[in-house]
C-alpha cells in the first residue's frame, strides 16, 4: 500500500466508521436470521431442504473470500469496502424472492458471497487502524458488530410478530442498511497501493501461519456454535428445566459474549493476545466442565457463561494475529475467516450427530476438549502481540501502510 499519511484524528475518527460499518454487517445477519420460518415457508423446503440452503453461504464465503484483496487493491480500501458493504445489504432481499429449493441456494450461495468478501475487507482494515493507533481494537468492532446483529434481530422479530412481509421487510432494511454503510465508509482509511505493488493473486492458499491461527479460531466459534444452538436444548433435556429458563441460558451465553467483546480490548493491551487466549481458554474449559457435570441448571446456565466470556475474543485476536502474520494480510485474514465460517457451519450438526449417538453431555465434553485447545495453542497468536515502539502521541502524524 501507498505510504499516505493520516493525522491522529483522522485514525480515530477511521476507527468510528469501522465500527460502524461492523454494526452494519451484523444488522444484516440479524435481519436474515429471525425471518428464516418466513423464508422457509414462502419457498416450500422442508427441514431438510432447508439444513441443505443454509449450507450455501458458507460455501459462497469460502469461494469468495479470497477475492477481497485483490478488489482492495484494484479499487483502494474505502472504495472496494463501500462497494462490498452495499452488496452485502442489498443481498439480503434475495433469500426472501426465493419461490423454490433451486433459487434460494442460488440466493444464499451470493449472500454468503457478499458477506464473507465484505468480512474480510472490514477486518483488514481494522488491523490496519489497530496497527495505527498501536492498542487493540479488534475485540470492540467485532462487539459492535454483535451489537449490530441483536439490533437486526430486535427489528425482525417485531416485523415477524406484526406479520410483515418478509420481503418488504428485507427491502426496507437492506435500503436503511446500504445508506447507513455507504455514509460510514466515508471516513474510513483510503488506502492505495503503490505504484510498484503487485496485485495479490485470484486464488491462492493461506499461509501457514494463518492455518495454524485458524485452528485457534476454529475451536471457539465451534463452542459458540454449539452453545449459541443447544444450550436451550441441553436445559431442556438433559436438566428438564422450562422452555423460559432454557431461552434464558442461551441469552446469557450471548450477553457474556457480547459485554466481554467490549471490555475485551483494554484487557489485551494490558496482558497481550497470547495471555488473553490461553486465560481465556481456561475460563472457557472451566464452563465446559461445569456444563458436563453440574447436574443443576444453575451450574450449567454458569458454565455457558462462563465459555461466553471465555470464546468471547478469540476470533477477534485471530484476525489481528492474522492481518501482521506475513506479507499479504488480506490473503491471511480470507484464511482464517473461511475456516472459522467452516467451523460454524459445522458444529450444530456435528453436536447434533453425536449427540443422537451418545448424548448432549458427551457433545459438550467434545466442545470442552476443543477449549483446551486454545490453552495450548495461544502461542499461534503471538504476532497479535504489539511489541514494537510507540507510534507517538495522537496527534501526531501516523505512518501509512508497511508495504
Amino acid at each position: 500500500m501507498s505510504t499516505m499519511v493520516y493525522a491522529g484524528r483522522e485514525v480515530k475518527r477511521a476507527r468510528y466508521a469501522v465500527a460502524a460499518v461492523f454494526a452494519v454487517h451484523g444488522a444484516v445477519t440479524g435481519s436474515f436470521a429471525t425471518r428464516i420460518p418466513w423464508i422457509q415457508d414462502h419457498a416450500g423446503v422442508g427441514a431438510g431442504q432447508l439444513g441443505l440452503a443454509l449450507a450455501f453461504p458458507a460455501l459462497g464465503a469460502s469461494l469468495a473470500m479470497p477475492l477481497a484483496g485483490r478488489i482492495s487493491h484494484r479499487f483502494g480500501a474505502r472504495t472496494a469496502l463501500r462497494g462490498l458493504l452495499a452488496l452485502w445489504t442489498l443481498a439480503l432481499i434475495l433469500p426472501s424472492l426465493a419461490p423454490n429449493l433451486l433459487t434460494l441456494c442460488l440466493a444464499l450461495f451470493v449472500y454468503g458471497a457478499t458477506a464473507g468478501t465484505a468480512d474480510v475487507a472490514m477486518n483488514a482494515l481494522g488491523v490496519e487502524i489497530e496497527n495505527r493507533l498501536d492498542r487493540s481494537i479488534m475485540s470492540g468492532l467485532h462487539g459492535m458488530w454483535s451489537a449490530g446483529a441483536l439490533i437486526g434481530s430486535a427489528a425482525g422479530t417485531l416485523a415477524a410478530h406484526l406479520g410483515t412481509d418478509a420481503r418488504l421487510h428485507h427491502a426496507l432494511a437492506a435500503a436503511v442498511l446500504t445508506v447507513l454503510g455507504a455514509v460510514a465508509c466515508t471516513w474510513v482509511l483510503d488506502l492505495q497501493p503503490a505504484e510498484d505493488e503487485d496485485p495479490p493473486p485470484r486464488f491462492a492458499l493461506p499461509p501457514r501461519s494463518a492455518l495454524l491461527i485458524g485452528a485457534i479460531g476454529f475451536c471457539a466459534v465451534f463452542a459458540e456454535g454449539a452453545s449459541l444452538d443447544w444450550s436451550a436444548v441441553y436445559l431442556r433435556d438433559e436438566l428438564e428445566t422450562s422452555a423460559g429458563l432454557a431461552a434464558a441460558c442461551t441469552t446469557g451465553f450471548t450477553l457474556t459474549m457480547a459485554l466481554a467483546r467490549i471490555a475485551g480490548d483494554k484487557v489485551v493491551d494490558r496482558f497481550g493476545a497470547v495471555r488473553t487466549v490461553r486465560v481465556s481458554g481456561v475460563l472457557a474449559a472451566l464452563g465446559g466442565v461445569l456444563v458436563v457435570i453440574g447436574g443443576h441448571p444453575a451450574v450449567a446456565m454458569s458454565g455457558f457463561a462462563l465459555m461466553g466470556l471465555g470464546i468471547a475474543v478469540v476470533v477477534p485476536l485471530c484476525f489481528a494475529a492474522a492481518g501482521r502474520s506475513g506479507p499479504n494480510p488480506s490473503l491471511a485474514i480470507a484464511g482464517v475467516a473461511t475456516i472459522t465460517y467452516t467451523s460454524g457451519l459445522v458444529a450444530p450438526s456435528a453436536i447434533g450427530g453425536l449427540a443422537q449417538a451418545t448424548s448432549l453431555v458427551v457433545s459438550f465434553g467434545l466442545v470442552t476438549v476443543l477449549a483446551c485447545g486454545l490453552v495450548a495453542g495461544a502461542s499461534v497468536l503471538r504476532a497479535g502481540d504489539r511489541d514494537r515502539p510507540k507510534a507517538g502521541p495522537p496527534s501526531a502524524a501516523v505512518p501509512g501502510p508497511r508495504p
